[in-house]
């Protein structure tokens, strides 16, 4: 598997961009793909860039015809529970039928091996925690419901065609690079743990806390949060399932630990010596009152073991990063608002 080339789609990005630094240290060769609307260049470090949509059939194209791909990772969707709200249909035209593009061009080349970045919102509001992947899918929000939508086209062409995939469930993405080179860096950020530290750093005025009465400990929500290099170890371990011959699965991915808004604010405070100033406001429409996972099966099967287990952990890494890179990447001023 040394030297196999892998195309990122959104490899700009948050986690895509910490998915090419792993794959480059397991002796794989990532390729990029990514718009740049969301992603940063400068996150581009391990692997050649294309810049595109990524249903551009004539750069796709061109791209399978120079590397030999062997096979795809898919970061590219657009991922905020209350904008798809109010934006529905520009989530469908993103993450379906944009992806359908995608998946077009890999069908013509030849590609049938898929690492789907899923999500947790596929669940909605769950029976039981922790979540376990046999539990029931009715998404309550048009971002879950197209990350639904995806996997179930893939197990479509799985039976039609013969693409074998991986779709990883996972809850909150957050924390840094260990070793300081890559960190999260939205435009506009909108992500609870990276607002907490720049409020803690004075680069933000305050926090806003969507609900207080939700049926928690202390009535915020509550998430697991699960780090990007932990979330990369996993993508890998899939993805190698799949070079071996492996057949298509599909995986959550949490710490089995849920901590609430308030409760991330305080381990904020415990570690920076600043408690973020907050606010109270309304509940946001599509947001489940808790979400935490089981991450048992894809222990037992691919071996997956996290390096960051704790809150505490993670928010060691980010607050790292965040403290050395106070402009982030350094490019906002030339990203959309």
């Amino acid at each position: 598997m040394n030297g196999s080339e892998i195309l990122v789609v959104g490899g700009a990005g948050y986690i895509g961009s910490h998915m090419c630094k792993y794959l480059h240290r397991q002796g794989m060769r990532p390729v990029v793909v990514d718009n740049l609307s969301l992603g940063h260049r400068a996150a581009v470090r391990w692997g050649a860039l294309y810049v595109g949509e990524m249903d551009d059939q004539a750069l796709l194209d061109r791209l399978f015809s120079r590397h030999s791909i062997q096979a795809v990772m898919h970061f590219a969707a657009l991922c905020y529970v209350g904008e798809s709200m109010q934006q529905p249909l520009r989530y469908y035209r993103n993450n379906i039928a944009a992806s359908l593009g995608l998946l077009a061009a890999m069908g013509r080349h030849g590609v049938k091996r898929l690492i789907f970045s899923s999500s947790c919102a596929t669940y909605g509001e769950p029976a039981t925690l922790p979540i376990v992947e046999e539990q029931p899918q009715r998404p309550i929000n048009p971002y879950g419901r197209s990350k639904l939508m995806l996997e179930e086209i893939l197990a479509d062409l799985d039976r039609a065609t013969g693409l074998k995939s991986v779709s990883l469930r996972y809850f909150n993405a957050a924390g840094a690079d260990p070793e300081g080179e890559l960190g999260e860096d939205h435009n506009p950020e909108s992500h609870l743990l990276p607002l907490a530290l720049a409020t803690a750093l004075g680069r933000h005025p305050e926090l806003t806390i969507f609900g207080n009465d939700y049926p928690t400990p202390d009535g915020t929500c509550v998430r697991d949060y699960i780090h990007v290099d932990d979330l990369a170890q996993a993508h890998h371990l899939a993805l190698c399932h799949l070079l071996a011959g492996g057949e298509s699965r599909r995986y959550n991915l949490g710490n089995g630990s849920g901590y609430s808004i308030l409760q991330v604010i305080q381990a904020v405070a415990e570690l920076t010596g600043t408690t973020p100033a907050y606010r109270f406001a309304a509940r946001r429409p599509g947001d489940p009152a808790a979400l935490v996972g089981s991450a048992a099966r894809i222990s037992a099967e691919l071996g997956w073991q996290p390096r960051f287990p704790g809150l505490e952990s993670i928010l060691g890494t980010a607050w790292a990063w965040h403290s050395k890179h106070p402009a982030g990447y350094g490019d906002r001023a030339t990203k959309p608002a």
